[in-house]
């Protein structure tokens, strides 16, 4: 099964506790309730958003120099990513499965845009929150409006 059909998951849910975007997967609270019912079009919607999210933050923060570099460390390292999505994705996962065991980005063909101190598992952090800043905002421009139609 094609990846995007399967769900973004990654088993930290904070709309359990009334948070309308995921704090973990950055799906919507109607989107984690919904996606059983979803069809593969619907979800593939859903990853569709993810991902441009995270390739405007990754192109915000770094340059790909060498691709076959970088896939072929993320592949010498276990690193899980979608081959089908942008590069900037599998930045995004590199940095979110191996920020604490790496140490020099150009070795995966990648060139920071930021000062080079910064620690890779605080940019980890960074990203993760601007992901749901984005996510949030993205929420609110387009599904609150909605409700307040309705009220």
């Amino acid at each position: 099964m094609d990846r995007k059909v399967k769900t973004p998951c990654v088993g930290i849910c904070s709309t359990v506790f009334g948070d309308q975007v995921c704090r973990g997967c950055k799906r919507f609270d109607h989107e984690v309730i919904e996606w059983n019912g979803y069809s593969d079009i619907e979800k593939e919607t859903v990853w569709n958003r993810l991902e441009a999210l995270k390739v405007l933050i990754m192109k915000s923060k770094i340059t790909i120099k060498d691709e076959t570099l970088l896939k072929t460390k993320l592949d010498a390292h276990k690193i899980s990513y979608y081959e089908k999505v942008d590069p900037y994705c599998w930045v995004f996962d590199l940095i979110k499965q191996a920020s604490q065991s790496i140490t020099n980005l150009a070795e995966f063909g990648l060139q920071p845009l930021f000062k080079s101190s910064i620690d890779l598992v605080e940019l980890k952090r960074l990203i993760e929150e601007e992901l749901f800043t984005l996510s949030e905002a993205h929420y609110q421009r387009y599904f609150r409006l909605e409700d307040n139609y309705r009220a």
